[in-house]
Parts: structure tokens; sequence; C-alpha cells
């Protein structure tokens, strides 16, 4: 297992990094959210002060150089990796995948969010959907969200029955032991979040214009059956927590904290290392005294407005 240690001959690179990351973090930080004074008030009093903000971000860029190493190593060695993304609505599951993704190679490490399957393909083999979207040699596939819709959202909306459900539970070991055997290591993270805390979380984004595309009619419903969904999962970590991929749980009412521990942890799961690297030199410029660049039209640029 690679133990993550700060690396003292990326301080520089990360301090001069740390401007450029400051501003688009902060852009993502101060969307959440424009709420009203009340319910400002509430959150406030709710959430004592987290992580420093410099703080979150040095850790934060440090441990994205590391992704970026093991980025390096999967492509390298040709290593398949599966990162399975699953909990609570609003638990922080895509502002976790956004960050591991920020500075990654989108041709090698890709997020996988499939919409609600078409009439196809519900009368397809359950798993048929997904395969498609595993990893080839050298890549890394995030799943937001994964075949586990079907002991969660779909048993608990009623969307499967009580047979498909107990077809899931007898099907999904032994389809992730196959995926193993196949060369893939299988991360699967479930997000964690108390009954209060998504209740705030979901009246921030009932009043934040921004994120209102976020709540749809499911998540609504899984206030109303909050219960329900407990049970489903207590069901799923049971039935599903095998030994060649088990489920870590992240703990998300704090999401800097929650981040943090997740890219960790994740970093932890392989043994990747420095790989090697033909090194990069700029090239000359070649110029041409006979070539003249040509002026075009001045309707095809963008207007400078700001």
């Amino acid at each position: 297992m690679n133990e993550v240690k700060p690396n003292s001959g990326a301080k520089d690179w990360l301090e001069a990094e740390l401007e450029d990351t400051l501003d688009e973090d902060y852009e993502l930080e101060i969307s959440e959210p424009a709420l009203s004074l009340e319910i400002a008030k509430i959150y406030k009093k709710s959430h004592p002060p987290s992580m420093e903000r410099m703080t979150y971000f040095r850790e934060l860029l440090r441990l994205q150089s590391e992704l970026i190493k093991l980025q390096s190593w999967v492509a390298y060695h040709k290593k398949k990796l599966v990162v399975v993304f699953e909990g609570r609505d609003s638990a922080g599951k895509g502002g976790v995948i956004k960050r591991i993704t920020q500075r990654l190679n989108p041709r090698i490490a890709r997020v996988v969010a499939l919409p609600a399957p078409t009439e196809r393909e519900k009368s397809q083999w359950y798993f048929q959907r997904y395969v498609p979207h595993l990893p080839a040699g050298g890549e890394i596939v995030l799943f937001d969200r994964s075949w586990y819709n079907r002991s969660g959202v779909e048993r608990v909306m009623g969307f499967a029955g009580q047979d498909q459900v107990e077809e899931f539970f007898h099907d999904v070991p032994e389809f992730e032991r196959m995926l193993v055997r196949s060369g893939i290591t299988l991360v699967k993270y479930w997000f964690s979040i108390t009954d209060e805390e998504q209740q705030m979380r979901f009246l921030m984004r009932i009043h934040d214009p921004m994120k209102q595309w976020k709540l749809s009619p499911m998540d609504l419903q899984s206030r109303v059956r909050w219960e329900q969904y407990t049970k489903a999962k207590e069901e799923t970590f049971a039935r599903t927590n095998i030994p060649e991929a088990p489920w870590f749980i992240v703990e998300g009412n704090d999401k800097k904290r929650a981040r943090l521990n997740c890219i960790d942890h994740l970093l932890q799961q392989l043994p990747y290392e420095e790989v090697p690297h033909e090194e990069i030199s700029l090239p000359e410029r070649v110029f041409n005294p006979q070539y003249e660049r040509q002026v075009l039209p001045r309707d095809l640029y963008v207007p400078g407005k700001y």
C-alpha cells in the first residue's frame, strides 16, 4: 500500500498552483448557497467552523498531485480501476467526484452517471447497461451511482419487485468477483449524512436558484422515505460487503473533510508509484520568412465585452 506523504519537491508547485485553484474553488464555494437569511442563520448555528480554508486547499492540492501520479501509474501499467459512489441524496458524492477529476486527463479518468433505463434496457440482463462503461487497460471509471440502484432507489420507489431485488442480491457478489478476477480494482464508497443534515441541504437547494435543478422528485421522496432507504442500505451492506469488494463509508456532514478523507483513502487502496516519463522539451518555433499571416474578418471573433 502506498503511503501518501507531503512531497517537499512539490512544495513550490503547490504554491504556484494555489492562486489558480482558489479561483476555481471559490467559485464552487460561493455558490453554496443563496439562502434566505433565516435558513442562513439556522445553517450557521448547526455547523460549527469547518477546516480552515487555506489548510483545506493546500491539502486538496497535495492529494490531487498524488491523483496525477496514480493516473500515470494506471496508464503506464494498463491497470483498470472502478470506483463506485453511492449514498444518501445530497451527501456530497458529486463534490468528491468533481475534486477527484478536476486535474485528471478525461481520456483516462471518466465519470459515468447513467439516466433512468429505457424500455429496452429494462428488458436486458440487469448488469448489461453498466458493462459497456467498464474500463479497458489504463483507464479509471467513476460511477456516480451504479448497479446498486436496484437495491436502493428502484427497490424503495417500487420500480423493482421483491423477486428482482432478491435476484440482484444473489447475482451482485459474483458479478463483482468476476470484475475483480478480470483485473479490475473495485472500490465502493457509501456517503452518509444525518437526517438533519440532509433536510438542511435540501432546504438550501430549494432556496438557491442555481441548485434547484439538483432536486428531482426522487430526491424529495427520499425525505419521505428516509427509514425505508435506511433499511435498504443496511441490507445492501449485509449482503454485498464481500472481501473482494468491501464497502467503505464516508461521513459526509462536513463536506471538506469528506472530500479529503475519501481521496486520501482511495489513494491508499492502490500500490501506485512513480513511473518513467519521457523528458519534455519545447521545440524551436519554425519561422518561414515567406509566410504572411492573413487578417481574418472581425465578425469571426467573440466580442470583447469584458
